[in-house]
């Protein structure tokens, strides 16, 4: 026998009425939709409202706690985007939490045990909004403590990247009671936050005591500096946090295009709140054999992660190393690339050889290695042969072709020719030189061929020149001249003028070109405050972001000659070792990145004008420096309500009803 309950008779009855309703709608449309065609309704008023916290478990703000799950209790449906990217538990869990939204509550179970008498902090940030509207709640902190107490004091700053104060997204950043260097490489963090898209962060939830604050990009999860390559940031300071009331003015917004009022704001204004942090990567130091590469029949390369003073020992297997290798090391000579000599050489597929090197072992100490190495070609010299005949084919198809239809033609297939690259430009800035990249190392430069004409009125007279290579680049060589401004020049090269190592000679070729006159420039100087005795890399930079020139100076004057019309901006390096370079950090050694600055905002130089410029490079905080229209990693918008209401009002010419104010505004 089966009974039924009040609740049970109640729903049946209910679902009859609806039945009926239905059926009822479905017989009235023929009329509703010839009648009512004068207007749609639009749905109603939307909801704007955030969801809303209504029960913690453990309550928010709670001590004592001993209970690693915790769920948050919300009036409506909600979901939480990216929880693994977006929530940061602290004190950091080594295990990572299961944190997930469930209906209308969101559940967190921490794995790790708990720390006794610490406060704890799961930071959403703004990952939690509701179901329907997508509505954030905003930076939704949720607290508890171990102990008797709640720890309230933060820590907040900014992550910068310390080559060019780019903001760092989503780096970890944690504090260390413990003021020993030796703790950020053998502890985990006390507490930590991650950066948003700005760079910023706030550690929350900080005892009264002393700290170090550390950046960190943590490859294996264990909250402590341990690998090289991980991306990291430290600073000398110790920072002890503090707090004062302080007020602020905050805009209440009407809607998303009217102000309602600006009202005067008390708060609790936790210091310090402008810690800045300069991440680097160490520099790769120990030394290993990467790869053996030969792309090209023309020559193979040994790659290693680090450079060495002494270039590597080759002898060949199956050839003379000695007489048929042309050495080409990069500036670091951490990739060497070797040229075959001759055309028996190029055409061998298999090269044998035993290369002894410098590498480390296992214990990071430099020691020669003798390893035999086999080294193939991309494409095996019969594979090479049967393109060569199929383009000699085309080449003779073609001639054909021209021969019967009565045009000039070749019975002999032109040898290869030297093809360099010319980069000679129409017109010439007065400090710049033309310069000519070849694709192979060449056997012979014959001066005697090229000819360098400058144009004195009418007349074309022979000017003088320089060739060389130029440094720190291979096979690329600068022609330097004494370019008169305003005036015409002639680059006349003859045939044969350079010869590459396989006996192939480049044809003649002619370049025109004119040097710009000193009225189409500006000059610019600058005058750096403080940096006087500082040898300082002081750069141009284009629109975007573009090192376009750079001037080395100590003096504490910086001067740009020859400035093309247009907008700029400005860095500096501060070069401590005088390398004409910027150098990363070092954590061992207590060294600190190359110090990097910004010039606040662009600078216009036009033709004529001569600029001059006061900069102090410290007088901005360095997360204020970099000018926006070159910063690259743009932060995201923070998430708002949508205010659709205001839109639907002013679509039907109305005001928003007052209770639905009073409801958007609670």
């Amino acid at each position: 026998m089966t009974t039924y309950s009040s609740a049970s008779k109640l729903h049946g009855t209910v679902k009859q009425a609806a039945i009926w309703l239905f059926w009822g709608v479905v017989a009235l449309l023929p009329f509703l939709t010839s009648c009512a065609r004068m207007g749609q309704p639009d749905g109603g008023w939307y909801d704007e409202l955030p969801p809303r916290v209504v029960a913690t478990s453990p309550a928010e703000g709670a001590t004592d706690v001993s209970s690693r799950h915790i769920l948050i209790g919300f009036d409506e449906y909600v979901v939480l985007k990216n929880a693994s990217e977006n929530v940061v538990v602290s004190p950091p869990q080594l295990a990572a939490p299961v944190i997930k939204a469930q209906g209308k509550r969101i559940s967190v179970q921490l794995m790790d045990s708990l720390v006794p008498n610490a406060t704890y902090t799961i930071d959403f940030s703004d990952a939690i909004s509701d179901n329907n509207e997508d509505n954030p709640l905003g930076n939704y902190t949720y607290t508890f403590s171990t102990g008797q107490q709640i720890d309230t004091l933060e820590i907040a700053g900014y992550v910068l990247s310390a080559t060019d104060l780019e903001p760092v997204a989503g780096i970890l950043v944690g504090l260390y009671d413990n003021l020993d260097d030796s703790a950020f490489t053998t502890k985990p963090m006390l507490r930590v936050a991650r950066t948003d898209s700005w760079g910023h962060f706030c550690i929350k939830g900080v005892k009264a005591g002393k700290y170090r604050v550390y950046a960190l990009r943590d490859q294996d999860n264990n909250y402590r500096f341990s690998q090289k390559g991980e991306e990291l940031a430290f600073t000398p300071e110790v920072y002890t946090p503090s707090w004062k009331p302080d007020t602020r003015q905050d805009t209440i917004w009407r809607d998303s295009l009217h102000i309602d009022r600006i009202v005067t704001t008390g708060y609790t204004h936790f210091l310090p709140d402008d810690v800045v942090l300069r991440a680097f990567t160490e520099k790769q130091t120990t030394r290993y054999f990467v790869k053996a590469d030969r792309s090209d029949e023309h020559y193979f390369t040994l790659f290693y992660t680090y450079g060495d003073k002494e270039l590597p020992v080759i002898k060949g297997l199956n050839f003379d190393a000695e007489r048929g290798l042309l050495v080409e090391p990069s500036l670091n000579q951490d990739t060497i690339t070797y040229w075959l000599r001759d055309t028996a050489l190029v055409n061998s597929d298999t090269l044998r050889m035993a290369v002894t090197h410098n590498v480390c072992d296992t214990a990071g100490i430099l020691r020669p290695q003798t390893d035999t190495l086999q080294v193939l070609a991309k494409i095996p010299y019969a594979r090479r042969m049967k393109l060569m005949a199929e383009n000699k084919r085309k080449w003779e198809k073609e001639q054909r072709k021209r021969k019967e239809r009565g045009e000039a033609y070749q019975t002999i297939m032109p040898d290869l020719t030297l093809e360099p690259d010319y980069d000679v430009p129409s017109e010439l800035d007065p400090d710049k030189n033309p310069s000519i990249i070849m694709p192979v190392p060449i056997a012979e430069a014959d001066t005697s061929r090229i000819h360098l004409y400058q144009k004195i009125d009418t007349l074309w007279y022979r000017a003088k020149y320089l060739l060389g290579e130029k440094p720190g680049t291979p096979r690329r060589y600068e022609l330097v001249g004494e370019w008169e401004p305003g005036a015409e020049y002639s680059l006349e090269m003859d045939s044969a003028a350079f010869t590459d190592i396989y006996g192939r000679a480049a044809k003649a070729e002619q370049f025109g070109f004119t040097v710009h006159k000193l009225e189409d420039y500006a000059t610019l100087t600058l005058s750096l405050d403080g940096m006087t005795g500082k040898m300082c890399l002081v750069q141009l930079l284009s629109k975007q972001g573009r090192v376009l020139r750079q001037v080395a100076d100590s003096s504490g004057m910086a001067k740009f000659f020859y400035v093309n019309p247009g907008t700029y901006y400005l860095r500096l390096i501060v070069d401590d070792n005088d390398n004409g370079r910027w150098d990363t950090g070092d954590y061992a050694a207590h060294r600190q990145p190359e110090q990097v600055y910004y010039y606040p905002k662009a600078i216009e130089c036009r033709a004529k004008w001569d600029i001059m410029e006061t900069w102090n490079p410290t007088a901005v905080p360095l997360f204020r420096q970099k000018p926006a229209e070159i910063v690259k990693q743009k932060g995201d918008k923070q998430r708002q309500v949508k205010h659709r209401n205001a839109e639907r009002a002013a679509k039907l010419g109305i005001e928003i009803p007052e209770n639905i104010l009073r409801k958007d505004s609670r």
